[in-house]
């Protein structure tokens, strides 16, 4: 194959992406392939998660562990096999992920009895709670705050890159308190840093809410939610959640303490977390025809360069200034690269908004000329000329109006596709044809709830936290609901 096949080639497949608005789903497994994410695995229902997919969880990563860590939570690591009559302690929580738990059965050469199995961990409370139960003897050794960077295993036979896998990357807090309210306040703190991470680095607004009975995390009392809001069909993505247990895990595992008034009590305890769902969120709220559009906080590179040359002359001209550049724009802190690779400029920049570099940095021979460097947005494609001695000022405040343009724009799709809805015929209709939120009064009966998600495909999402009042019949039965309207809405 000659060099100019190779090339048409490639440009053939950064541009040949599914259309954005005619087949969504498409378009989401082709990007996060074609973008150098994700590749496929040879474990059913797994993916490997490839350097510049990893850079984003990353990202995730040194964001949200300073601001666990300010709140006095510190990280451990716990086993990723628990033993069969731990996970079976808690009735509720084992019914919960029974389906999805994987088991090891054989090792060192022999088979393990069946009440020696391991379960390879869909979470971790069973492995967590009982060394919390060594660690707990009086109301000293409280709070005790927890969290640990891992991967989980939850058997899948639908697999999405980042949205749901075999085996995931997550964190999980977990926390033992001393009394109920010591519990919910952190419970709520860990949500809102959930909600700020959101806003702050990957750009998505979120409704903060509480979950219902049949949706909250098995074996909790309380599940607490931040539910956005995906591009292209509209649908809701969980992308956070903290939980409270009351003593319910505290009774399970026996994890007693001598309180303050010589009584021995059980623990009140939480656990909160987020995944590599949130960079399926990026990628979706975000996105266009054309491949990723990634936040600046979050690019692994933010600024990549792209030289225009047509000789070894010019090449060598554009080589020193573009490095010149790109070193003014590096001091400044930003993440910036060059791209010298055997590519046509044309394919460097089709290469490049695939992988949804917030600022592209163009240099030939005409910029050096004149003094300037041609730098492009990823999100509104704007070009504008920029005398390279302002590059250092220019590009990092660039970054910051993209970042804030990027959020203002999820927040318009949030907003805008989020409408209440009192009609049950007006809800089908809405969910049918991916509109978006649907803001309803639910009688709180768990029959209404499983009617509305059979006949509709939606599911109730959260109670909103510090909605307003607005009692009413029932969008399902017509019964009275009181309190604030739900979201329904369909999900990832």
């Amino acid at each position: 194959m000659t060099t100019e096949q190779t090339r048409a080639d490639a440009g053939r497949y950064v541009e040949d992406l599914a259309d954005i608005e005619d087949d969504f789903d498409r378009w989401y497994v082709e990007v996060v392939k074609k973008s150098g994410l994700i590749d496929d695995s040879p474990i059913r229902g797994c993916k490997i998660i490839k350097p510049y997919g990893y850079a984003l969880w990353e990202a995730c990563m040194n964001y949200l562990d300073p601001q666990f860590k300010a709140t006095g939570v510190e990280n451990a690591s716990f086993p990723m096999f628990i033993p069969r009559a731990n996970l079976e302690r808690e009735a509720d929580h084992v019914e919960g992920f029974a389906p999805e738990v994987a088991w090891v059965t054989h090792g060192g050469g022999r088979a393990f009895p069946e009440s020696e199995w391991w379960a390879v961990r869909p979470t971790s409370e069973a492995v967590i709670l009982p060394a919390f139960g060594k660690w707990i003897q009086s109301y000293r050794d409280l709070p005790l705050l927890i969290n640990q960077w891992n991967s989980v295993f939850r058997w899948t036979d639908r697999p999405r890159a980042f949205l749901r896998t075999a085996e995931f990357l997550w964190h999980e807090g977990h926390t033992a308190h001393a009394t109920a309210e010591e519990a919910v306040e952190r419970t709520l703190q860990m949500l809102e840093i959930f909600r700020v991470f959101l806003e702050e680095q990957c750009a998505i607004p979120t409704i903060p809410g509480v979950k219902s009975e049949a949706e909250k995390f098995a074996g909790a009392q309380r599940t607490y939610t931040v539910e956005a809001m995906m591009g292209g069909k509209k649908w809701a993505l969980q992308a956070g959640t903290s939980h409270y247990f009351g003593d319910h895990f505290g009774r399970a595992f026996d994890v007693q303490f001598l309180d303050r008034d010589g009584s021995r009590k059980f623990i009140e305890s939480t656990s909160w977390a987020v995944s590599q769902r949130v960079i399926g969120a990026v990628i979706m709220v975000h996105g266009d025809d054309a491949g990723l559009i990634l936040p600046p906080r979050m690019a692994p590179i933010q600024a990549i360069g792209v030289p225009i040359y047509k000789n070894d002359e010019e090449k060598a001209q554009v080589e020193e200034a573009l490095d010149a550049a790109l070193g003014a724009v590096a001091f400044a802190g930003v993440r910036a690269k060059a791209d010298w690779s055997d590519q046509r400029s044309g394919w460097k920049r089709n290469e490049w908004e695939l992988r949804g570099v917030p600022i592209r940095l163009e240099i030939g021979p005409r910029d050096i000329a004149a003094g300037v460097a041609t730098i492009v947005r990823r999100d509104t494609r704007e070009k504008e000329q920029v005398a390279t001695d302002d590059l250092a000022t220019r590009v990092p405040l660039l970054l910051e109006q993209i970042q804030t343009d990027l959020l203002r724009r999820a927040r318009a799709l949030l907003d805008e596709n989020t409408h209440p809805i009192d009609d049950y015929d007006a809800l089908k209709e809405h969910v049918a044809a991916n509109r978006g939120f649907a803001l309803v009064r639910w009688c709180l009966d768990p029959a209404c709830e499983a009617a509305i998600k059979e006949e509709t495909k939606a599911t109730s999402r959260c109670l909103p936290l510090g909605g307003q009042d607005d009692p009413g019949p029932c969008v399902r039965c017509g019964r009275e609901a009181t309190g604030p309207r739900w979201v329904f809405a369909r999900a990832y």
